[in-house]
């Protein structure tokens, strides 16, 4: 192991009880996309102590920070995410993804000199359907960097992303409200909207390719059973394995939504939660240095498999990663037969093996870090 290397593990181990710290304090503490602000405060904390430059309400956005050290010709982003899941907290394990990444940078700014390294992180909300990166890189964000890294809990290892694109909606049907029983003919059933539109995706279906996902909640649909229902709305996400195969695939399932609409003679609104998020384009490089590292911390690699295909979930860094070059490894939390987005494994990301995951993940970003500067 190189100078550089170990002085970067040692920084970390050195904040390793701090950045366990922040991550149960998130835990403890979930707050949903673009309501973050306690978790905005408290990422950059550690980053301000040892140096950093802070800058919070980032672009305008009120829940994002930038942190800034060094002045090296190599410029390293470590990606903070810190939203939780709504009614499950932390079940994505966004806790260890913050702390990691600050931990990383902790890593890499004590070698930011010898390496030749400007280090930066981007505290990046709302990535749970609200595009909080796309936003970032619209206003002019990560522009000339040479690698952005985040690494993101799992129940096992894998090193390469492979998320598919996908679109977030929310669908409104307005109909009109009428006595159920003594003016039925008087209604316009939103809720009906809804039941005609499942029928005519589940249908739809069969007649999409084998990378398509399409998958959606309502959550209104009536507020009285006597009541015609005059508004009904969901959020619905469509997933495609690139950007160019949803732009084919959206329009048909939108027009199910519109079959809703004419069948029951109700009004239909769609409205984008976000742009879409697009599919990863991994730097191979810096993916063979980051699995090098990770073995070299012990870590094991899982086979593909149903374990390890939490590396095909969506992700706002597929478009960071459209635009420099990136990498978005998953770690294991040792969580199986518990898997992301269940309360199970929100359980999972704190305590013993989360934090071994957690330590693990920050050296080896550092450590590929420290790879992308003094590579030839």
């Amino acid at each position: 192991m190189t100078p550089l290397k170990n002085a970067a593990r040692a920084e970390v181990d050195r904040h390793a009880d701090a950045l366990i710290r922040l991550s149960e304090q998130l835990h403890a503490d979930p707050e949903t996309a673009w309501e973050e602000h306690r978790a905005a405060a408290a990422v950059p904390e550690l980053l301000d102590r040892a140096g950093f430059a802070v800058t919070s309400k980032y672009l305008g956005l009120d829940t994002a920070f930038h942190a800034s050290f060094g002045s090296g010709p190599t410029r390293i982003a470590l990606c903070a995410e810190y939203d939780a899941l709504p009614g499950l907290g932390h079940a994505c394990g966004h806790n260890l993804i913050a702390a990691g990444s600050v931990g990383a940078a902790l890593g890499l700014a004590a070698v930011a000199d010898d390496a030749g390294v400007t280090v930066e992180v981007y505290g990046t909300p709302a990535e749970e359907g609200g595009g909080g990166k796309i936003e970032l890189l619209d206003r002019g964000a990560f522009a000339d960097v040479d690698l952005a890294m985040m690494v993101h809990p799992a129940p096992v290892d894998v090193a390469e992303a492979r998320p598919f694109a996908v679109s977030h909606s929310k669908i409104s049907y307005t109909g009109k409200s009428a006595h159920a029983a003594a003016y039925p003919e008087a209604g316009i059933n939103a809720a009906d909207a809804f039941t005609v539109a499942q029928v005519a995706i589940g249908l739809l279906r069969q007649q999409l390719p084998a990378s398509a996902r399409v998958h959606g909640v309502v959550t209104h649909a009536g507020d009285a059973p006597n009541a015609i229902p005059e508004h009904a709305s969901g959020r619905w996400y469509v997933r495609a394995e690139t950007l160019s195969e949803l732009s084919e695939v959206e329009p048909r399932v939108l027009r199910a939504f519109e079959a809703g609409a004419v069948a029951t003679g109700c009004e239909l609104s769609v409205e984008p939660e976000s742009k879409p998020y697009a599919e990863f384009r991994a730097d191979e490089a810096a993916l063979a240095a980051y699995r090098a590292n990770a073995l070299e911390l012990g870590r094991t690699f899982a086979p593909d498999g149903t374990a390890s295909r939490m590396n095909r979930a969506s992700t706002d860094m597929g478009n960071v990663s459209q635009v420099v070059p990136a990498i978005h490894p998953y770690i294991g939390i040792g969580s199986l037969p518990a898997i992301n987005h269940q309360r199970e494994f929100a359980a999972h990301c704190v305590g013993g093996t989360a934090q071994r995951a957690l330590l693990d993940g920050a050296i080896a970003l550092a450590w590929t870090g420290v790879d992308r500067a003094v590579a030839p």
